[in-house]
């Protein structure tokens, strides 16, 4: 019987000790792209497919601007919160919790550099595809078109947050909670 709590104060601590070391290696190279990337802003490590880029997004995802950053940032604080409430509410799922570690470390990452920089140091620059969407009309809509020649820039906390939506853990979640 005690060694099933154990095991799970173990897992517990190692799904805690995910959060500060994101949290760590996040902002250690941010700090790295403020001292050394700035003043040169680019470089190139394999030519035009991968270079680091200093940028400084005030936005959110992809750069996109929002008028009323007080409101974004509660509701990142919002949620926050609620990632952090199913971290220790879904004990009983190791991989989600897992999941909501990492997302967690990203999330907090950026808003910290939100509350002391009001904007998000971004430097790994790939050149994955382009994408070209001509405008088009759509019954009533008219869609203006998007065009995106390079992936936009990103960080360490981007893809401890993001690379999770790429797997089936929503359809895990509402299993798990409903």
């Amino acid at each position: 019987m005690f060694a099933h709590l154990s095991r799970q104060n173990s897992f517990l601590k190692i799904v805690v000790g995910i959060i500060p070391g994101i949290l760590v290696l996040d902002q250690l190279t941010k700090w790295v792209a403020r001292v050394f990337l700035k003043p040169v802003y680019s470089v190139s490590i394999i030519g035009d497919f991968f270079r680091l880029t200093y940028v400084e997004n005030p936005g959110i995802a992809f750069g996109l601007r929002i008028s009323n950053k007080t409101i974004f940032t509660l509701l990142s604080i919002v949620a926050v919160i609620i990632i952090f409430y199913y971290l220790f509410a879904l004990h009983n799922h190791k991989f989600l919790r897992i999941a909501f570690a990492s997302i967690l470390g990203g999330a907090l990452g950026n808003l910290i550099d939100r509350f002391l920089f009001g904007r998000v140091v971004d430097f790994l620059d790939f050149e994955f595809f382009d994408v070209n969407i001509p405008p088009f009309n759509f019954m009533v809509f008219r869609f203006g078109g998007y065009q995106m020649d390079r992936w936009p820039v990103f960080n360490v906390a981007d893809i401890c947050r993001d690379h999770w939506y790429d797997h089936d853990y929503y359809k895990c979640l509402l299993r798990c909670t409903f």
